[in-house]
């Protein structure tokens, strides 16, 4: 089946993708399939798979698009400011994040098999948004921590881009969850998302 111009081709991907992340706010990656994505799209199941061909690299290419807008946010960071002293970038960066519950949300799913599932050149896509923030975070140091060395910051993204995994679960608790921690006699403080995040970046970027 002919799927069209280049340019109808990314505009139909486009519309899966808001299909996918519309059902996203309120269904589970479980509960999302292909036929549930056909009902509020422009087209039938079978015509979906000639621009996807599983759901896994729908959610990638959502996950791509998170990994574009954080981007955007970074380098707006990078070009829009002069000099910014250590807590400056680390409220900087935080509150980023905090603007992104989405790209969190997807950082804690079960990552392996959303690449796992999709062809080569879905997944080098998605990588090439992925390492564009590593980059621009690396340039964001060096521009403004020049006391760190290449392996300071090399320690800072191994350190940081692990820990963006966790933020998600750890500051969207469900009342069931609250309930049950309190059941259990869990002494937990709940953190928002620039909290915790600031908090992390603080301690990593010291003073």
């Amino acid at each position: 089946m002919r799927k069209g111009t280049p340019e109808q081709v990314a505009l139909k991907r486009e519309e899966i993708v808001d299909a996918c992340e519309q059902l996203y706010q309120t269904m589970s990656f479980r509960e999302i399939t292909l036929k549930e994505i056909s009902k509020i799209t422009s087209f039938s199941r079978p015509t979906i798979y000639n621009y996807f061909e599983t759901k896994e690299e729908i959610f990638l290419a959502l996950f791509k698009r998170e990994y574009d807008r954080w981007n955007e946010a970074l380098t707006a960071i990078l070009e829009g400011n002069g000099w910014l002293t250590k807590a400056q970038l680390a409220d900087r960066i935080a509150q980023s994040l905090a603007e992104r519950e989405q790209l969190l949300k997807l950082l804690s799913m079960n990552n392996y098999d959303m690449e796992a599932n999709s062809r080569q050149e879905m997944l080098t896509s998605f990588k090439q948004s992925y390492g564009r923030s590593m980059q621009l975070m690396c340039m964001l140091l060096e521009k403004n921590c020049p006391d760190m060395s290449a392996a300071d910051i090399q320690n800072f993204i191994y350190t940081f881009y692990p820990f963006m995994f966790g933020i998600y679960p750890y500051t969207a608790v469900t009342e069931k969850q609250k309930t049950a921690m309190r059941e259990a006699g869990v002494d937990y403080v709940y953190k928002t998302v620039y909290e915790l995040t600031s908090s992390c970046l603080i301690r990593l970027l010291g003073k």
